[in-house]
Parts: structure tokens; sequence; C-alpha cells
């Protein structure tokens, strides 16, 4: 059973996927982390982020111990990602390393941008998680602040804008509701909540 879930920045569809992965037993891919690892990659050698060629070279070297560095979660890393993720190289080199996961005997769980639409069409499940970019701005912004990271909120809800943007507007597997895709808007949810309307639809498609 594989399990694809989209949607835009700081939607929640990370802490959901998370949370269905291990309810459901299944391995689980947060498939924004490579986009970040491959813009970390370039950014530690000085290359500059819109150089397709050192992307593309640099996601088709990408291990998955890279996956790990903390430096991946910095708000800084996000819109580096979205940069890099807006290559057809990159997304490309990364796109078998995805289906490979997804290939797992008893299934996957994975959350992107693309997931539903083009790394995993065929998948049993496919949810669209969403909220206001207001409501996703304020969450991104705890986030940081419980971190020790200052932004206002302004910036992050600029951030959120920029980001929405180059991701729905890109050549590249741009973000999408997938046609069969369940949408779930979390401007008014809480985790739990978003959880169980998450599970009464895979649970759904099990049966």
């Amino acid at each position: 059973m594989i399990i694809a879930i989209d949607g835009p920045a700081a939607s929640g569809k990370g802490t959901l996927a998370k949370r269905l992965a291990i309810h459901y037993g299944l391995p689980h891919l947060d498939t924004g982390l490579l986009y970040r690892a491959v813009a970390l990659a370039l950014l530690d050698t000085d290359r500059k982020l819109p150089d397709p060629e050192a992307a593309a070279a640099a996601a088709r070297a990408l291990r998955a111990e890279a996956l790990g560095d903390p430096r991946l979660r910095e708000r800084a890393m996000g819109d580096a990602a979205s940069i890099v993720s807006a290559i057809p190289a990159v997304r490309a080199a990364l796109l078998d390393w995805q289906r490979r996961f997804a290939g797992a005997p008893e299934g996957a769980v994975l959350d992107g941008r693309d997931i539903g639409t083009v790394v995993c069409p065929g998948a049993a499940v496919k949810l669209f998680v969403t909220a206001s970019a207001e409501e996703r701005a304020r969450r991104r912004h705890r986030e940081l602040g419980g971190r020790g990271e200052t932004a206002t909120f302004e910036a992050v809800l600029a951030d959120i804008v920029r980001r929405d943007a180059r991701d729905a507007d890109r050549d590249a597997a741009p973000l999408r509701v997938a046609q069969d895709a369940v949408v779930i808007d979390t401007t008014e949810l809480d985790a739990d909540a978003a959880f169980r309307a998450a599970t009464s639809v895979v649970d759904a498609r099990r049966g």
C-alpha cells in the first residue's frame, strides 16, 4: 500500500505522514529533504543554487546519510530547496530514488509536492493536505521560534507565498492536486483531527 501525500509548505502533511507511517507500520520518506540536501550540497561547495549542471550532479551523488543533517530543517533551506526543485534535471535524478523507496514490499508513505501526480501516480491512497497561507505562516513562525530562529510573522508569510508561487508555476512537476486525491484542509483542524480524517480515507481504500 502506497500512501501519497502532497501539499504546500507548512500544511501539516509531514506530521500527518509520520503518524500514518507509524499507525500502518510503513516506512516514511519526506521527499522535501532530498531537495534540501541537494541545495545544501551546493551551498557547502560554494555553488550557486540555479546552476542546473551542478545541482543535477549533486542530486545523482546524494546518499541517504545526508538526510540526517540538522541544517536541512533551517528556514533558509526551505527556500533553497524550492529553487533547486524547479530544475528538471534534479527532479529526474531524484525520481528513481523516490520510486525505489515506494517499491518496498509492504508499501510506503511519501510526502512532498508531486507524489500523487508524478512519483507514484498509481498510489492506492492519495491525499492533498492544505491550509490557508496565513495559518501555515503561523505554524511555521511558531516552529521557528521553538528552534530559536528569529523571524517576523510577515517575513515567514512572504516566504510561504513566494514558495507557493514557485512550486505551482514551475515547469517540472508543479504542485497540483491529483485528480483522484482526497483534499484535507487543516486550516481549522488540529493534528489529531487531521489524522482521523486521513485514516478514514486510508481505511476505506484498504477495505
